[in-house]
Order: structure tokens, then sequence, then C-alpha cells
């Protein structure tokens, strides 16, 4: 059975792979517009990216079945939090969602944030390494590597998955 995934980042990629590695499923990753800005500023516009990247891989890679992952903040009554959501899409049209961990994001990244930069941008800055978003990513720099960007969608990935194996032999029928 053929999974894609909805990226080319390899954070995303390898909490996929990685999750889903002894799984029957042959992974193919595809390079998925998320369709929404740059900078998902919100949970609904997280989790749009996160499926509409899910429906572009399955339709270009003609898959079984596809995971989109997308990356967001939102606003909340403690502040600007991180937030993370999947999808997981099948060849019969059921879509499965799942959000994963938030925390709040230090006072000079909110305030950068709400001056219109995207996240990835202030972390490679803060940070001096351009490629952090595909490493380690913010929540690995904001909890001293004790959770990284790849665990925290891998969580995501066995609640997409799962849901979709519970669901999938009544769903088929």
């Amino acid at each position: 059975m053929k999974l894609a995934i909805g990226t080319k980042n390899p954070a995303k990629v390898h909490a996929v792979m990685d999750t889903l590695i002894r799984e029957p499923l042959e992974f193919i990753s595809i390079d998925a517009p998320s369709g929404v800005s740059a900078q998902p500023f919100s949970e609904e516009e997280t989790l749009e990216g996160a499926i509409n990247r899910a429906k572009f891989a399955l339709s270009e890679a003609g898959s079984n079945i596809a995971v989109g992952l997308e990356g967001g903040v939102c606003e909340t009554p403690n502040g600007i939090m991180l937030c993370n959501w999947g999808a997981l899409t099948d060849h019969l049209g059921g879509v499965w969602i799942a959000s994963g961990a938030k925390i709040p994001l230090p006072s000079n990244v909110e305030r950068k944030l709400k001056e219109g930069y995207e996240l990835g941008v202030i972390m490679s800055e803060l940070m001096q390494d351009p490629h952090i978003r595909h490493k380690e990513g913010a929540v690995g720099v904001f909890t001293s590597g004790m959770l990284t960007r790849k665990e925290m969608f891998s969580h995501i990935v066995r609640l997409l998955y799962g849901q979709y194996q519970f669901d999938r032999p009544s769903y088929s029928h």
C-alpha cells in the first residue's frame, strides 16, 4: 500500500516514516502546497493547511492514503502558542485529523510574530541556524530538546494512523 507524505521537510517526512516503519507501506514524499499563509496564525488555518497537503499528496501520488502535517501558531488567553495539526486522507474520501502539543512562545518571539515575521525566520535568526525548522524546530528549542519537531509530529502520525486503522474496516464497506 502506498502512503504519500505531503511535504519534503525532513522532520515531517521522518516523523511519518519512522513512526510507521513496521507497517506494510511504501512511502512517497510529495512537495505539497498548504494553500494557507506561510505562517498559519490560528488552529483553523493550521488544520486547513494539513488537510490541503494530505489531499494534494494523495491526488499527485495516486496513493492509497496520504498524510499532511502543518505547524502554526494560535492566539490564546495565555499568549501566542505553537500549534500543529495533521490529516490523513484515503482514496475513498475519508479524512482523519489530529492535533498535537501546544506551548506558549516567549514574548520576544510573540512580538516578532505580531510584526508579521514567520516563525521559521524568527527561529533561524534566534538560533543562528537557517535549517532549524528541518531539525528540532521551535518546540525543540523551547523545551531544551525534551521534545523535537519530529517527535511532536510522530505523535500526531500515531493518532492519525490509529484512527484510520480503527475506522478502516467499517469505512470500506
